[in-house]
């Protein structure tokens, strides 16, 4: 016999659709890469995708080949983007499947080339402007794009893009890095390359300075609801979160006043009190470091966590609320809908939402919406 699930994030796939749509009006590019890496940034890829084709993304982006791949076996035949690769990495099948490759090294275009075969593979060069992560750096910036050229030239391969990823410590540092992946994207054409998409923004620049926009955005966070600025919230940028967490109240425990909640006694009630046992825990991605803070809502009223995150559960202190078992306990979800935000979270926890999205475990049942 069925039975409801314990622990659930509910996603809305229309309210992926909505963001992608308002993004890109605000944009303005001529692409938009809807990046639907980590699971969708704990969505599910594969729902995440369909909503950002649905919104207008006119190209995916993840981080390694078998996500790319994940998205091809569920028949989505749209242009994707991979581009953190292994040293080791068989690039064959990625290109059986028209995956588009994100390269940072000579080693790497040569691998792609020569196991191409017959097909000319689409690549995108990506460039080290200041991040300190992967990219040619400067120095080698001539002899890869040489090499890109001359396969080029060959036949054997495409240059479709170019692209960075920016640090997003100021404005001032975003602003010079993309003085430097200008300088990169110049020496590309006295090369003679000649690509078609210059990508550096995500959802922050893409939002906040016009000049990264260039042919086209990366967003990731934007897409499922989420701000990527301390100042302004989801719903200030006209975002839908799309992801609600929720779990169903396992037990409701009168306790009386100096009752300990969970281990180590962190949390003891103040006066006699109504403990509510939330089942799920750090095993399924409710950090610890939220012990004792972290927001919950249950029968329309807000709660914190009382004591410490468990492995597979937390307490709430409900005091004198009619809470009872089966009540719905909405650790984050829309705020306009009055739910805590996965930002309230994030900071209980002093993280970001992104971790919070994306860190949810498998016993996590996602229904799609």
């Amino acid at each position: 016999m069925a039975t409801s699930p314990t622990r659930e994030a509910i996603i809305d796939r229309g309210a992926i659709e909505h963001n992608v749509r308002t993004l890109r009006a605000a944009a303005q590019t001529r692409e938009f890469i809807a990046v639907v890496k980590a699971n969708g940034y704990g969505h599910g890829s594969v729902a995440a995708a369909h909503g950002a084709i649905a919104g207008g993304a006119s190209r995916l982006g993840v981080a390694d080949i078998s996500e790319a791949l994940e998205l091809r076996a569920a028949r989505i035949d749209h242009p994707i983007i991979a581009w953190l690769h292994g040293p080791d990495t068989d690039f064959a099948p990625a290109i059986a499947a028209n995956i588009e490759l994100g390269l940072s090294t000579i080693e790497q275009l040569r691998r792609v080339a020569s196991q191409a075969g017959s097909a000319v593979p689409l690549v995108h060069l990506k460039f080290e402007t200041g991040l300190g992560r992967g990219g040619s750096a400067p120095a080698h910036w001539s002899a890869f794009m040489a090499e890109a050229s001359r396969l080029e030239r060959e036949g054997r391969l495409r240059v479709e893009g170019v692209f960075s990823h920016l640090s997003g410590a100021s404005p001032e540092d975003d602003l010079a890095q993309l003085d430097v992946f200008r300088d990169a994207m110049a020496r590309a054409i006295d090369a003679g390359l000649r690509p078609r998409i210059r990508h550096i923004a995500a959802t922050a620049a893409a939002l906040d300075l016009p000049a990264t926009r260039l042919d086209a955005v990366r967003i990731g966070l934007g897409i499922y609801g989420l701000s990527p600025f301390d100042d302004r919230s989801s719903a200030d940028l006209g975002l839908r979160p799309a992801m609600t967490l929720q779990a169903p109240v396992a037990a409701v425990r009168r306790v009386k006043a100096g009752h300990g909640a969970s281990y180590g006694y962190t949390y003891r009630a103040e006066r006699d009190t109504t403990f509510a046992l939330v089942p799920i825990g750090y095993a399924d991605g409710v950090p610890r470091q939220a012990s004792n803070r972290g927001p919950v809502r249950i029968g329309g009223q807000r709660f914190h966590v009382a004591g410490r995150v468990a492995m597979d559960q937390f307490i709430v202190d409900v005091g004198d609320a009619p809470v009872k078992v089966g009540d719905r306990a909405v650790l984050f979800g829309d705020p306009l809908r009055g739910a805590p935000t996965a930002t309230e979270w994030a900071d209980a926890a002093d993280t970001i939402n992104y971790e919070i999205i994306t860190r949810l475990g498998p016993r996590v049942t996602r229904t799609i919406v």
